[in-house]
């Protein structure tokens, strides 16, 4: 008897272990539709690089803008290219092909990636905020608060922070043992769909703390920016003059957008009630702050952004004269 269950126990184990791929099946209730979303995201992916990429060359080349602030934005544009490469082309991929499957080496890497950069433009954008308190609190101090080594230091430890936080979720989601179906329900390997595919008596406990950590960083980025705001409007609102209150504001305008949509869309994810929603909802929502959110960013940034505006014309426009002549 004793040695049918510990022959059982091996099967079972064996069994758990069994699991080396997944399969994406998030786009599956689509099946009419998958032709029109690859070209609609293969040109939203398209924009959203080339508009990162001339954020940055502009960035770059025009020595007016190397300022602190367009540091920032320039950081916060390459973990935006590094995060839609790291999702859109493989959803691409399997918008065209019958094979979603994806390895377990693969998947644990794609979360770690995904995570890493989102979190990374989560701390980026609460070190924008601290910048714009600097430049209209302090604007006597900015440059030495926000020296170019102070600047350096603080977008490496954006990184860091992205990077410890992608360790963090990804090891404790895929130290848990997946127990046999291999259906993802989503378009990308995330947290909520792999944690329905394993087993075992700690995933409750594990579940509830990588949403406890996800959310309350998030929280204490989002009340760090939050508080620097207080003090931005504080101190706009003791200028005199409408113009001087106008061009304070101006400057934190773009920020404020990108804060509103990035941390709108975070939300849906992580304090959405937990009720079950169909394979349609989770794809939708997931496009969102996959696609949707990297897409707004370099509009949101250009458009809201007179001196980044204003350096791209003049640089098309050298090159436009430059080839006339």
């Amino acid at each position: 008897m004793s040695h049918l269950t510990s022959g059982t126990a091996s099967m079972q184990g064996a069994n758990l272990s069994a699991v080396t791929e997944f399969i994406l099946i998030g786009f599956s209730t689509f099946p009419h539709l998958q032709l029109m979303f690859f070209l609609l995201f293969l040109l939203m992916y398209l924009f959203t690089l080339l508009g990162n990429l001339l954020i940055m060359a502009t960035i770059w080349s025009e020595r007016s803008l190397h300022t602190p602030m367009y540091l920032f934005l320039c950081a916060l544009s390459i973990s935006e290219v590094f995060y839609t490469f790291t999702i859109i082309p493989r959803m691409l991929a399997d918008l065209l092909s019958t094979d979603h499957s994806i390895s377990f080496t693969a998947c644990a890497s794609q979360m770690f990636f995904s995570f890493m950069f989102g979190f990374t433009h989560s701390f980026l954008l609460t070190v924008m905020g601290y910048d714009r308190y600097v430049a209209i609190c302090h604007p006597l101090h900015y440059n030495v608060l926000m020296s170019p080594r102070g600047c350096a230091c603080l977008v490496a430890w954006s990184w860091v922070g992205g990077s410890v936080m992608g360790l963090v979720v990804t090891s404790a989601i895929f130290q848990l043992t997946f127990c046999g179906p291999n259906e993802v329900r989503h378009f990308f390997c995330h947290v909520p769909p792999l944690l329905k595919l394993v087993c075992g008596v700690n995933v409750p406990t594990v579940a509830m703390s990588v949403g406890l950590v996800c959310i309350m960083v998030l929280l204490g980025c989002c009340l760090l920016i939050l508080l620097s705001y207080a003090f931005i409007v504080a101190a706009i609102l003791r200028i005199p003059s409408a113009e001087g209150r106008h061009k304070a504001f101006s400057t934190c305008a773009s920020h404020l957008t990108m804060v509103v949509v990035h941390y709108g869309f975070a939300s849906v994810i992580y304090l959405k009630p937990k009720i079950p929603q169909s394979l349609e909802g989770d794809t939708l929502t997931g496009i969102t702050y996959t696609v949707l959110t990297p897409f707004l960013s370099p509009i949101i940034f250009s458009l809201r952004s007179k001196e980044l505006t204003n350096a791209m014309r003049k640089i098309f426009l050298s090159k436009l004269f430059l080839r006339s002549s």
